[in-house]
């Protein structure tokens, strides 16, 4: 009768152990005075790595930073600025990707001629070469470079230059990218984040959303900074579900610069 209440005991003691040790793992280290310390290795505790704010929020700060880069590039090679910034959000994570921390390598352009800087990193294969740049523009330089130099690329200048669409796809036919989804992606960027716009600054024109909405009068209101589908609802007496339905939005995101129809 006691052995078993003794072993009832020592299993209840392990159990204990157990779920104590899963809780938080810790490791002893020595400090510089020779001191050990010990500190948690639980992994529940390690946050430096996770994302800041949401996808649409990192998108939307990558357009500010990077849209007048794309412009001036759009006026020197005459690449739309849509384009350019929606290859360079695809490409780079929206400026998180490991290339770009590593080397402002915005496009995963890799090196073939490179006498500049380099990075290894693993792509289609371990361990490949990618230019690294000191600034993030002289990326953005050299991706204008690489499409305006290379004659497989030559078609796509015969576009219009406000037309992402063609250029999307264009992009895709001349073995820019294997993925067959890569004009799709590039062209649900633009429209989603309203990036033609860039390129209808540049050609000193308005943008067909505009010119649509202003020749059937219909109010309209730019999304600026801070601004929620809540709160442009309630300032123009409406609900936020006919807000959506007005503007065929899906979900409740929407970004700085976007055009809303109020009406």
């Amino acid at each position: 009768m006691y052995k078993i209440k003794f072993q009832h005991f020592f299993i209840g003691l392990f159990l204990l152990a157990f779920m104590a040790s899963c809780g938080s793992k810790r490791k002893v280290i020595a400090t510089k005075g020779g001191e050990k310390k010990e500190i948690s290795t639980s992994k529940g505790n390690n946050n430096s790595n996770a994302p800041k704010g949401s996808y649409a929020n990192v998108v939307e700060e990558y357009i500010s930073e990077f849209s007048e880069i794309a412009q001036e590039e759009m006026r020197l090679y005459k690449i739309p600025a849509s384009i350019t910034l929606a290859q360079g959000i695809l490409e780079s994570g929206a400026g998180r990707g490991e290339l770009v921390r590593r080397a402002n390598n915005h496009f995963g352009i890799k090196c073939h001629d490179w006498e500049g800087d380099k990075v290894y990193h693993d792509d289609d294969r371990s361990q490949e070469c990618f230019r690294k740049y000191n600034d993030p523009k002289y990326s953005y330089r050299d991706h204008s470079l690489f499409l305006s130099q290379r004659r497989r690329y030559a078609d796509l200048f015969e576009l219009n230059n406000d037309d992402f669409e063609a250029w999307a796809k264009g992009l895709r036919a001349a073995g820019y990218a294997t993925d067959r989804l890569y004009p799709k992606k590039l062209i649900e960027l633009i429209e989603r984040y309203n990036l033609d716009r860039f390129d209808a600054e540049v050609l000193g024109k308005k943008s067909e959303r505009r010119r649509i909405v202003e020749s059937n009068s219909i109010n309209t209101h730019i999304v600026e900074k801070g601004d929620t589908l809540y709160s442009i609802a309630k300032k123009n007496n409406l609900s936020v579900e006919t807000l959506q339905r007005l503007n065929n939005l899906p979900d409740f995101n929407i970004s700085i610069g976007q055009e809303l129809i109020l009406q």
